[in-house]
């Protein structure tokens, strides 16, 4: 006589997981090596790249072509983002985690081990953008498992401060890979580029080991139990839920188009201009991102007392009004301003955003198709807004840093628009209607 297995005890969305530390650990773990391997780049295009694989007698030319190289990664990244989230919401969000992790690592490996234009002549930008491309599938893939196992597994009402602690791997990933340029500037000029990308392969290792470890969504595996998987996820969201995709791209647009200003135009400005060196830029970026490392939780777990509505337009609002002050702070030349403005324009400006975005972009969609949804807002916005750095130094040149501090702005008032069109998924109603169940635990 057969008998049917026992269906599992049902998640309990109120307390959560068992395992609901361990995943937002784990998750946080790899958002901080793929932001280090993403990150780096940047830094990198800022620094090292023009001369190494764009040299010529314009400068101007050769940031130009590295920051267009940053900008094709960010191109893909939606791309990736369709991958991984139509695979997340078929397979599972752990799969996914793993193979994007890898594939970052190979192809930021790859980029430190490439030959320079001196070298082998055109060959070497091809690979570079070739390696880029990868990087993109990779991260485009890595940010919707990530932030989906985290939620899923978090008590409803601590999902913003849980799902923010991946997020928390931004301002990481950007503290070790500037660290890791602090470092080795002091080696010949080939080598300070490429130590922090071959560094990569450590962690990357020590993620994949953690991530193997990590336990799958218990709601990807209730949907799968119920047979209510979707069969084309992605097609499914541009089919109903376009238009919250669309919202959540103009939601996002504030939060990494000031970010890229920051963290990798601002770098170039400093060092064209004479303001400041990369010592002081650098170390700027590294204290605010230490600083983000504990403040991006903090800003989630704000807005599941507030709303996620209420933090988010604060955050937009403070971009629309720095960005003019932040270019006076760079123009002063004196490196405590400058390091003061890093640190507003990232571990505030930035992080107020970053640490809402997971759980609020997670409430809009629905379990079935939460990854390929969050993912495509997400990573829709990258494809915009990896050329922000391009478009940065093509307005500097024609209308000087004003242009730039205009271009910060403008994204901070499209996030405002996008809050505005964008209902809080956690407002009063919700609080209120999850206290009573939540109270006596």
């Amino acid at each position: 006589m057969s008998s049917t297995p026992p269906r599992p005890r049902a998640h309990d969305p109120e307390a959560g997981s068992p395992d609901k530390v361990r995943v937002a650990l784990g998750s946080a773990v790899g958002t901080t090596i793929e932001n280090y391997d993403f990150l780096a780049y940047g830094t990198a295009a800022a620094l090292y790249f023009g001369p190494a694989f764009f040299p010529g007698d314009s400068p101007l030319f050769s940031t130009l072509a590295a920051f267009g190289t940053l900008g094709v990664g960010f191109a893909m990244r939606p791309i990736g983002g369709i991958i991984g989230g139509h695979l997340g919401d078929r397979i599972g969000r752990k799969p996914v985690l793993v193979g994007a992790l890898l594939l970052m690592g190979f192809a930021t490996v790859g980029i430190g081990l490439l030959p320079t234009y001196d070298q082998v002549g055109i060959l070497a930008p091809i690979l570079l953008v070739l390696l880029r491309l990868l990087q993109g599938i990779g991260f485009g893939a890595e940010w919707g498992g990530a932030i989906l196992m985290t939620f899923e597994h978090a008590p409803r009402r601590r999902r913003g401060f849980y799902s923010a602690i991946p997020q928390a791997g931004v301002p990481l990933g950007l503290l070790l890979a500037n660290v890791a340029f602090l470092l080795s500037a002091q080696l010949d000029s080939h080598l300070a580029w490429r130590v922090p990308f071959l560094l990569s392969a450590v962690l990357i290792l020590a993620g994949f080991v953690i991530r193997m470890k990590v336990s799958e969504s218990p709601e990807f595996e209730e949907a799968q139990q119920q047979d209510e998987l979707v069969k084309s996820p992605v097609l499914e969201v541009l089919r109903k839920d376009w238009r919250t995709v669309l919202r959540a791209i103009a939601l996002r647009l504030a939060e990494t188009g000031g970010f890229y200003v920051t963290v990798t135009y601002l770098l170039s400005y400093l060092q064209e201009n004479d303001l400041a060196t990369r010592g002081v830029a650098l170390t700027g970026i590294v204290l605010a991102s230490l600083i983000g490392v504990f403040g991006t939780p903090l800003f989630g777990a704000l807005s599941d007392r507030v709303g996620r509505r209420p933090v988010y337009l604060a955050g937009c609002v403070l971009t629309i009004l720095y960005g003019v002050p932040l270019f006076l702070m760079m123009n002063t030349g004196d490196a405590v301003v400058i390091v003061i403005g890093f640190v507003i324009a990232l571990a505030v400006a930035h992080d107020s955003l970053a640490g809402v975005q997971a759980s609020w972009f997670s409430e809009l969609f629905d379990t079935r198709t939460r990854t390929s949804g969050a993912s495509l807002g997400y990573q829709g916005s990258a494809a915009l807004s990896g050329f922000i750095p391009f478009i940065a130094t093509a307005l500097a040149a024609a209308l000087g840093w004003m242009g730039v501090a205009l271009l910060y702005s403008a994204v901070g008032l499209i996030g405002a628009i996008g809050v505005a069109l964008t209902r809080d998924t956690w407002g009063r109603a919700e609080r209120a209607a999850a206290a009573p169940v939540s109270a006596g635990r």
